[in-house]
């Protein structure tokens, strides 16, 4: 072997082992950075639990979670979440009724039907959906909304102040639309093009080889974006703030006030102290356990609609 061949075996080497080395870098990043993620969470149920559990222990397991009475300046105090608990089932159940058909629909539209000269708008469009801040949601619900409600509510004869659950549900429809849109367009590109040129192939129109073979083939994704939506609509506070009524006792209809676990928190954690703030922490445990358990079942249904 020369003095070239044994330079450019060298070479070789030295280059082979560099990109290992970037390969051995780039996976401990990649590693440090999803242990960061689990750590975070884990931190935060700590935080929570630890917190929380106590004060479910002085108050009452299901006086707590069953109690209609919300009132911790009163003597003896009451911390009875059951009516923010209805509150915040009626307003996201509202919320996917109106968001997630819509949703799903435009991101059929604009993955599969939408021309080229109205695609461009469109989606800038959505995507300054999703960029708006939430207390500006909350705003134009209070502005237009909130009287347009009223004025409606008026001419049926039906009294309601305009802060609503039904105003609620069509403004955090709305607010969930960009994520359940953005995630589902997504899957139904994702799905490979043979889907729909075999529906083709078999004879179908272009309209039933998109809704029976292209969707259900992107089923997985589009649930994740419903996912995604429903835990937006279940988080979100600022919005629901200005819009629901605020009210916390258990609601009768959807045309009047109610109160959800997350506007209960920031509502009233800022003069909180002692088994009032415990409770109010309390109340994020709850939230946190919802949120889960609205997860597991979506992966349930999921797993059952695959087998």
């Amino acid at each position: 072997m020369n003095k070239d061949e044994t330079a450019a075996l060298g070479g070789f080497r030295s280059s082979r082992a560099w990109r290992k080395t970037k390969e051995n870098l780039a996976y401990v990043l990649f590693l440090a950075a999803a242990l960061t993620c689990i750590l975070a969470v884990l931190l935060i149920c700590i935080f929570l639990f630890i917190n929380g559990i106590p004060a479910m222990n002085k108050i009452g397991f299901f006086s707590f979670l069953g109690g209609t009475k919300w009132a911790p300046n009163n003597v003896p105090a009451s911390y009875g979440i059951f009516p923010m608990i209805l509150g915040s089932i009626y307003i996201t159940a509202g919320a996917i009724v109106i968001g997630v058909p819509i949703g799903i629909l435009t991101a059929v539209f604009m993955a599969r039907f939408c021309p080229r000269k109205i695609y461009f708008p469109l989606k800038s469009a959505v995507d300054l959906l999703a960029g708006i801040p939430s207390v500006v949601y909350g705003f134009f619900g209070l502005v237009v909304l909130v009287p347009l409600v009223m004025d409606g509510c008026k001419f049926f004869g039906i009294k309601s102040p305009g802060t609503s659950i039904f105003t609620a549900s069509i403004l955090l429809g709305i607010m969930i639309l960009p994520t359940i849109i953005g995630v589902s367009e997504a899957a139904i590109r994702a799905v490979p093009e043979s889907y729909y040129e075999g529906a083709l192939a078999l004879g179908a129109t272009h309209e039933r080889s998109v809704f029976f073979s292209v969707v259900p083939a992107a089923k997985s994704g589009i649930m994740a974006g419903v996912v995604l939506g429903v835990g937006r609509a279940i988080g979100e506070t600022m919005a629901v703030i200005l819009v629901a009524g605020n009210q916390p006792r258990i609601p009768t209809d959807l045309f009047h006030g109610a109160r959800t676990l997350t506007a209960n928190i920031v509502m009233e954690m800022g003069y909180a102290s002692d088994l009032h703030r415990e409770a109010l922490i309390a109340t994020g445990v709850v939230l946190f356990v919802f949120i889960l358990i609205i997860n597991l079942l979506f992966s349930l249904l999921k797993r059952r609609g695959e087998e």
